[in-house]
């Protein structure tokens, strides 16, 4: 299987539980109504479990351009497979959104409120300040980061790289579920540009019933929040751990 075919399957995979999970929780008539945070991040948590387990093998499971630039900054991919990374993980962020949109059309249908409908697509602010959720997305991604390049780090013995093997991958899911309960609450933890940008996308062009705008004044901060985070957290982790 190609970088971009395995980063599609597993980063489709990814939003499908995860944006799933909100759907879920937010929607009208949707048996998870109002189930709460702890279902949203535990949901979220067993999605990346679900996506990295599936293709790991076969790419390293990034699903997620800030990944990517972590582990291409401490040499686990070359320059030249970057591009194929982003275009799997943008393009399978957009394929799960639309799954999510087919699975959940009914519960669209019956919810009144517009942000809950943008909510299950993409993230948005507790409090609007864009310096200080840039700052908020900058710090979860790089605890993202360095705690994905920790954990594979050769000591560790779960992967050399980008390599995610056995209790790696559930490890990893385990640090979702933990900047998610831990960082969460002021931005909805994108920490993962595809994962907004692309359900952002589908949701500006497909036709959920009832929408309202797509929030573009914001989109900018969870793409540019996690990318910041993780050259720190990659350069931090070249820096401070022994090669």
């Amino acid at each position: 299987m190609s970088i971009i075919g395995a980063e599609t399957i597993g980063t489709a995979l990814l939003i499908l539980l995860g944006d799933g999970v909100v759907a879920a929780v937010l929607l009208a008539k949707s048996k998870a109504e109002n189930s709460g945070w702890i279902v949203i991040t535990f949901g979220w948590g067993m999605a990346v479990m679900v996506g990295a387990y599936s293709v790991g093998q076969f790419s390293g499971a990034h699903l997620n351009p800030a990944v990517t630039v972590g582990v291409w900054i401490n040499g686990g991919i070359d320059g030249a497979d970057a591009w194929r990374y982003f275009v799997g993980e943008f393009l399978g962020a957009m394929i799960g959104a639309f799954l999510v949109f087919l699975t959940y059309f009914q519960h669209f249908a019956e919810t009144e409120d517009p942000g809950l409908k943008l909510a299950v697509f993409s993230t948005g602010p507790a409090i609007r300040n864009p310096v200080w959720n840039v700052i908020t997305e900058i710090v979860g991604t790089f605890v993202l980061v360095l705690g994905i390049l920790a954990i594979t780090a050769k000591g560790n013995g779960f992967g050399v790289g980008p390599a995610l093997t056995n209790m790696g991958t559930l490890l990893v899911a385990l640090l979702v579920l933990g900047i998610g309960l831990s960082l969460g609450g002021p931005t909805g933890y994108a920490i993962n540009p595809a994962r907004d940008l692309g359900p952002r996308i589908m949701h500006a062009i497909l036709p959920v019933p009832g929408k309202g705008p797509s929030d573009w004044g914001y989109a900018w901060i969870p793409v540019v929040g996690p990318i910041i985070g993780a050259v720190i957290a990659g350069y931090f982790f070249k820096a401070a751990w022994p090669g």
